[in-house]
């Protein structure tokens, strides 16, 4: 039976919104990691069937299509775009792997890429000729009393869970310590415009935590992941090409996205996280290596604990509380960093997992 395996991966350093990649759009952004995860593969880009891009607040069009020629792909490869806001760049892969698993196509480049510097001013029309009306947040659900703000249904989530501040903090704390402690291989990071590495990891303690601006409830500016620019791509194929290349190949085991309560978004990643696991009979403990998406500490608090997750393998060169939160690309972020943590380790079974607006989360299992 055909495999889907990676061969390659690797991103962009993330900025946070209007600092070192603010001035590039989409394609100037994304390309360089595109070229770059293609030659850690040692592929051509003429072996490319298809590019899959996840962006969540991009200029709309087709983003993964402008990204495959400003790469200088073929113009065979038609680029395909998908929104499925967070889960995004993890979802790329999924659907990388599952068309390799089908035998359509035997090699896919699969991540996302978000411009939070660069997103397009949005607006509201009216059938009765009222001017438009700005917005930020997409509508996630049918019923606005279903359809939280994402800061507040975290703020809501730490109630719930009974999570307090100070852990919260701790978390941040720990994540940006492990950043520092363990900067991404060089292998990782493909420099863009001179940025050749992750620009918002510091030292935080606990006194920065308790003096950062509340946004709601327990949740503050310390807590919370920043805003951010960045790309993250990676190399799925087939084994039959994999068994061609000399690189690196860990097995995209399986991945699911499932749908949760809208009001609880942050928890919606376990249901996922079952399903990858019991699906290839691997329990919680057996896992090797964990990357948790932290577009909230509580988020991460929350799924680490319901999934029955050891924290200590959660995250170990911190997470995106140390980097920033490029929406579309942050799960293909995650699903890179497995692939290296993998890879020194030379052996081993991980997951990602990431939460998405409107109650969504996405998993991935992955083995070398």
């Amino acid at each position: 039976m055909t495999r889907a395996l990676i061969v390659a991966a690797c991103r962009s350093p993330v900025a946070p919104r209007g600092g070192a990649l603010a001035h590039l759009d989409l394609p100037a952004l994304a390309a360089p990691v595109l070229r770059g995860a293609l030659a850690r593969a040692g592929l051509d880009p003429a072996q490319v069937d298809e590019v899959i891009c996840s962006t969540a607040i991009g200029p709309g069009g087709n983003p993964a299509r402008s990204i495959a020629l400003a790469a200088g792909l073929p113009q065979h490869v038609a680029g395909l775009s998908i929104d499925r806001q967070c889960a995004g760049g993890l979802d790329a892969l999924a659907l990388a792997r599952q068309m390799i698993l089908s035998g359509a196509v035997e090699v896919v480049v699969a991540g996302g890429a978000e411009s939070y510097s660069r997103q397009p001013l949005r607006s509201r029309t009216f059938a009765d000729g009222r001017p438009p009306e700005p917005y930020q947040q997409a509508p996630f659900t049918p019923w606005p009393d279903r359809d939280p703000d994402m800061t507040e249904a975290a703020a809501a989530l730490a109630l719930s869970q009974g999570i307090d501040r100070a852990a919260q903090d701790r978390w941040a704390v720990e994540s940006h310590a492990k950043a520092r402690a363990h900067p991404p291989a060089e292998a990782e990071i493909v420099p863009v415009e001179g940025c050749a590495s992750d620009a918002f990891t510091r030292r935080l303690t606990p006194a920065l935590c308790r003096r950062a601006k509340l946004l709601a409830g327990d949740i503050t500016a310390a807590n919370a992941a920043v805003a951010a620019d960045a790309a993250a791509f990676a190399v799925v194929v087939s084994d039959r090409v994999a068994d061609r290349l000399t690189t690196p190949r860990v097995d995209l085991l399986a991945s699911a996205t499932k749908g949760g309560r809208p009001e609880e978004p942050g928890l919606a990643p376990l249901v996922a996280i079952d399903d990858v696991l019991r699906r290839e009979a691997v329990a919680a403990q057996d896992l090797d290596v964990a990357e948790v998406m932290e577009a909230y500490a509580v988020q991460a608090i929350a799924c680490v604990k319901g999934a029955g997750i050891a924290p200590e393998i959660v995250n170990p060169g911190g997470g995106a509380l140390a980097r920033g939160h490029p929406i579309g690309a942050s799960g293909a972020i995650n699903a890179v960093r497995l692939w290296h943590a993998l890879v020194a380790r030379g052996a081993g079974t991980g997951l990602a997992a990431i939460a998405a607006a409107g109650g969504i989360g996405s998993a991935a299992l992955m083995r070398l």
